[in-house]
């Protein structure tokens, strides 16, 4: 509560711009939509409203989008379904659980908020519309059900553009300077992570530590580099240059586990060249950390390459592993050489970078099922809460809990419960607020426009004020909508300035969110060892058929953030972060076998090698048995048949030595990761 005051009395200038510009947003929205003698001009400021969780202008705009194509797609299915199936109410409402359920479903098969608001949108626009029109049935009629839909549709598109053109206009805040912050964010944990990797003395929580806010900022820039392609002609540019710095620190993470792992588990193995190298790594990893010279770091890394690549070209290697490591160290410098470009291309256009596509969600239909069966169970208790009762006020536990069941999904159990309580701490307040200040100098105010504006902005500027700070977000966003909804803000109230019709709306969204709470608490979703198994075996099956595609560490890259995002999150509880580390390895894998394909493609030419899938197969199994805690040689034995066909087919030793260094290494990696699970 001590945030709450705090941003009550004591707001940030942003924290003012922002309430300030939501204020703007929905006087717009709802004078627009009062001359437009919409019934029921309150949900225009609602959807005002959900336009500022995000202020930025790209995401504004992206979120406006969604909402408009899903309002219409709603309000479209909505009328199919009255059309067909107004004659029977039971049936209608089983239908609307189920169309509920499926959106719900399908926004958990996407990562970006906006996206899944889409889906929220499309999902509740049909259920408002269903249920006006049942709850007044003797009055139903083909025009009458396309008025209320095209009324609805229109409230919700009206709040939606007006949010769009505040954010565009005043104080307009841009999506570019948030990624900009973000990446130069990623790459100083990236480069932190580099010299704590290579560090022998580092600790296991501290490289642990760094990797979760890696992932976590490399999730944000994700989410957040679809909407900047609204932001001008640089906008696509930029959102690609996003994709491709989150595509080269995904990399630098699969590189720097060789080079670290080695160091830490297999000293015996670290010859007086490796030693150098790392020390060499190190240290210009540290010097580039220190550095805000974006110019002196560039040149740091490319004389590093340099470096290496002379050493490489006129070095005889003394074994195996010290071949693969200066390999391996190639990679690291001419990724962090592209990562440091990409940052630069999120202020300067660089064609160079412009094929980056962005990160895949990983979509677990398991999960989705879960989370569309909640949200169709929230809508059929209120449904039978409403058939039982008959009360009007009933039909919020059908609206509003659905939508925060919709866009709460994703947050973690723990987390949730706190928000859930907070929301429910921000309806009684707007409760309050609604029947002691707000109807109480309304109903004396004779109607007028100027007055209901005034009066009502006083209580949005401090739910907005809650609503600009992420700690106190749930408070805010549950003051607002539900003042909203109990105010009713339109040419007619009388039903607000019923007591008992507002207490009892009052009281059914607060039982609704109080349902949606438990309805979380009783129906959790799978088991997280049921989540990371699965996780784990789409990334089996990826390994099998990683090489059939033309950019095979794009194609893994892409989908394999979002689990490793996932899969950080899952283990951030334990103590031993034995998942993080599979994940890890995961990731190495994949790009190891893309090494290996590409080395085998540029020595053998068009001799086809025999044994190259069977070892591919054998690196995903061998995986898989890590993952239970498995271990058997079989990819040892596909390793050496495979080693000695490319000794009879092609005479490089350099690089034949590179690659016997990379079976070892990745052996040695099967055999240390299935231990760890025992």
């Amino acid at each position: 509560m001590g945030v709450v005051l705090q941003n009550l009395f004591f707001p940030k200038k942003q924290a003012i711009i922002f309430a300030t510009k939501g204020v703007i947003a929905m006087v717009m929205a709802l004078t627009i939509a009062m001359s437009l003698n919409l019934e029921r001009p309150y949900w225009a400021l609602v959807s005002a409203i959900f336009l500022q969780l995000r202020p930025q202008s790209g995401l504004v705009i992206e979120k406006a989008i969604c909402q408009i194509i899903g309002t219409i797609v709603g309000g479209l299915f909505g009328i199919l379904l009255l059309t067909q199936l107004i004659l029977y109410p039971y049936l209608a409402l089983g239908a609307l659980a189920l169309w509920l359920g499926v959106n719900s479903a399908l926004s958990a098969m996407v990562r970006q908020a906006n996206f899944v608001y889409a889906f929220a949108m499309a999902g509740v626009t049909a259920a408002i519309i269903v249920l006006l029109v049942m709850v007044t049935p003797a009055m139903v009629s083909s025009q009458s059900i396309f008025d209320i839909a095209q009324a609805r549709v229109s409230e919700i598109i009206i709040g939606s553009v007006c949010a769009g053109l505040v954010s565009h206009l005043f104080w307009p805040v841009k999506v570019k300077h948030l990624l900009q912050v973000q990446a130069r964010s990623v790459i100083n944990q990236t480069l932190h992570y580099l010299v704590i990797e290579l560090d022998s003395k580092g600790s296991h929580e501290n490289r642990h530590q760094q990797i979760d806010g890696i992932m976590a900022t490399l999730g944000s820039i994700n989410e957040d580099s679809s909407a900047v392609r609204y932001e001008g002609p640089k906008g696509p540019g930029r959102s690609r240059a996003a994709n491709q710095l989150s595509q080269k620190v995904l990399s630098l993470l699969a590189l720097i586990q060789i080079i670290g792992r080695l160091q830490r588990n297999h000293e015996d193995l670290i010859t007086p060249t490796l030693d150098k190298l790392i020390t060499q790594l190190k240290r210009v990893f540290a010097q580039i950390k220190e550095s805000d010279d974006f110019d002196y770091c560039a040149e740091q890394v490319k004389t590093l390459r340099k470096e290496l690549t002379d050493y490489r070209a006129n070095t005889v290697c003394d074994s195996p592993f010290e071949s693969h490591m200066l390999n391996v160290s190639l990679e690291v410098a001419a990724d962090l050489t592209i990562l440091l470009r990409a940052y630069r291309a999120l202020e300067e256009r660089d064609k160079t970078l412009l094929n980056a596509p962005s990160m895949l969600t990983y979509r677990d239909p398991l999960a989705g099922i879960i989370v569309g069966f909640r949200t169709a169970l929230v809508f059929s208790i209120g449904a039978f809460i409403w058939i039982n009762t008959g009360s009007s006020a009933a039909l919020l536990i059908m609206i509003l809990p659905v939508i925060f069941s919709i866009m709460l999904a994703r947050i973690p159990l723990a987390i949730l419960q706190v928000v859930i309580k907070r929301l429910l701490v921000g309806v009684v307040v707007a409760a309050i607020v609604t029947i002691f200040y707000a109807l109480n100098l309304l109903s004396q105010s004779g109607g007028q426009l100027e007055i209901l504006l005034l009066v009502l902005a006083g209580p949005y500027f401090l739910g907005l004020l809650l609503l600009a700070d992420q700690q106190t977000l749930p408070y805010g966003l549950g003051f607002c909508i539900p003042f909203t909804i109990l105010v009713r803000p339109s040419t007619d109230m009388s039903l607000a300035f019923s007591i008992d019709y507002t207490l009892s709306s009052a009281m059914a969204i607060f039982a609704g969110v109080s349902i949606l709470f438990w309805i979380f608490q009783l129906f959790t979703g799978p088991s997280v060892q049921l989540l990371v198994h699965r996780v784990f075996k789409a990334t089996y099956k990826d390994l099998l058929e990683i090489n059939n595609h033309p950019t095979p560490s794009i194609w893994y890259n892409r989908r394999m953030a979002d689990r490793l995002i996932r899969l950080t999150n899952y283990d951030q509880g334990s103590h031993s972060r034995v998942i993080t580390d599979l994940a890890l390895t995961a990731l190495n894998l994949g790009h190891a076998s893309v090494r290996l394909n590409s080395i085998c493609e540029n020595l053998a030419g068009n001799t086809k090698l025999k044994y190259l899938n069977e070892w591919q197969r054998t690196l995903a199994d061998a995986f898989m048995l890590a993952t239970k805690g498995k271990f058997n040689n079989k990819f040892k034995q596909a390793s050496d048949n495979l080693y000695e066909e490319l000794a009879q087919t092609v005479d490089d030793s350099n690089q034949l030595e590179a690659i016997k260094g990379m079976f070892i290494r990745i052996n040695l990696t099967f055999e240390r990761s299935a231990s760890k699970i025992n």
